[in-house]
C-alpha cells in the first residue's frame, strides 16, 4: 500500500506565525508543533541545515507528535558543500580545516542529534540538498557517494539545485547513480524545473514544491519562494504523484512556498484534490481525531493502492 503524506517545509516560519494559521494561544513551541501535527502527517525540519540540533530538541519533536508522524530533516550545510559560517559549528570545530575529516566529525554529531527521531519511528528521511555549484560529473558523484557511505544505514534523499542533473542527456545516468546508492531522488516544482525526477528507491519518493516566483534564483528568500499555488497548477501534479505511489511504498509531498499561510493552504488543497479523485474505499471517513484506523483501500491507478494520509488519523503499524 502506497502512503501519500503531505506537509510543509517547516512549522515555525515567522510569516506563518503572523498569518493567523495557528489558533490563539499557540505561541509556544510545544503547542505549535502539536497543533501542526493535527493538520498534517509530515513536516520538513530545516533548522538542522543552519545549525546542529541538540538530541533533546529532536526528542521533544518526537514526544510532541503522534505515532505515524514523519520528519524529513535537512542535512547540515557543511555536509552538502554549502557555505557554512564558523559560528554555526560547535566551538571546538570552528578552527578546523574544511575537509573530509571535519565533515566526518560533523556527520557523527548530526547523526547523534537525530537518533531520538529515528528511535521513535518519526524520521522520514534525511534530505541532502546540494547547491547549484555542484554540477554533474565524477567529482560531484564522488562527493555524494562519500556522504552516502557515512550515512549508509540512514534513509537518504538527494535534491539537486543544478537542473543539469536532470537534463534529458544526463537524467538516466543521474537516476542510475542514485539508485546504486539507494538514495531517493527528490522531484521539485520550480520555474525552471526539468521533468519530475523518477522514483529511484522502492521505499520512498519525495516531491518538494518551491513555488513559481518570477524572482526564483534572485532576491530575498521571500522574493524567491513567494507563490500561491492554484488548483490548476496542483492538479497537473496528480498523475506524477499517482505514478510515484505505484512505484514506492511512501510518497512525501512538501510545500516550501511562502509567504503567510501559502504553504499549508497549498498542502491542504493538494490533499483535497487527491482525496476527491480517489475511489471512495480509499478515503478517510472517520471524523474523530486520533482514534480510527483507515478504511480498506481499493485498487488505485497504475496497479497501486495509494492512500492519502491525514494526520488526524493514525497510520497502520
Amino acid at each position: 500500500m502506497a502512503d501519500i503524506l503531505i506537509g510543509t517545509c517547516g512549522w515555525t516560519d515567522p510569516a506563518l506565525l503572523r498569518s493567523g494559521w495557528y489558533p490563539p494561544g499557540h505561541r509556544d513551541a510545544e503547542k505549535r508543533l502539536r497543533h501542526y501535527a493535527t493538520r498534517f502527517p509530515l513536516v520538513e525540519a530545516d533548522s538542522p541545515y543552519y545549525a546542529l540540533p541538540a538530541p533533546r530538541t529532536t526528542a521533544l519533536w518526537a514526544e510532541r507528535t503522534p505515532p505515524g508522524f514523519r520528519f524529513d530533516v535537512k542535512a547540515f550545510s557543511l555536509l552538502t558543500g554549502h557555505r557554512t559560517r564558523p559560528a554555526t559549528l560547535p566551538p571546538d570545530l570552528r578552527d578546523h580545516p574544511r575537509d573530509e575529516a571535519l565533515r566526518t566529525e560533523v556527520w557523527t554529531r548530526y547523526a547523534e542529534a537525530l537518533a531520538p527521531l529515528r528511535d521513535a519511528g518519526r524520521l522520514g528521511t534525511l534530505l541532502f540538498q546540494y547547491p547549484p555549484s555542484l554540477t554533474p560529473g565524477p567529482e560531484a558523484e564522488a562527493f555524494i557517494r562519500t556522504a552516502r557511505e557515512r550515512a549508509h544505514d540512514w534513509p537518504f534523499a538527494v535534491e539537486f539545485r543544478d537542473p543539469a542533473w536532470w537534463h534529458p542527456a544526463q537524467a538516466a545516468r543521474t537516476a542510475a547513480f542514485l539508485g546504486d546508492l539507494n538514495a531517493t531522488a527528490v522531484a521539485t516544482d520550480t520555474p525552471d524545473a526539468p521533468p519530475p525526477a523518477p522514483v529511484t528507491t522502492p521505499h520512498l519518493h519525495l516531491i518538494r514544491f518551491h513555488g513559481r516566483s518570477p524572482h526564483w534564483g534572485t532576491g530575498t528568500k521571500e522574493d524567491r519562494f513567494r507563490h500561491t499555488y492554484t488548483e490548476q497548477e496542483l492538479s497537473a501534479w496528480l498523475p506524477p504523484i499517482r505514478q510515484a505511489a505505484a512505484q514506492a511504498e511512501e510518497v512525501h509531498v512538501l510545500f516550501n512556498n511562502c509567504c503567510g499561510d501559502a504553504a499549508p493552504s497549498a498542502a491542504q488543497t493538494l490533499h483535497d484534490l487527491l482525496t476527491t479523485n480517489l475511489p471512495h474505499q480509499q478515503r478517510r471517513s472517520t471524523p474523530h481525531p486520533h482514534t480510527a484506523g483507515p478504511d480498506e483501500a481499493g485498487p488505485a491507478e497504475a496497479g497501486a493502492r495509494a492512500e492519502v494520509h491525514d494526520a488526524r488519523y493514525p497510520r497502520p503499524a
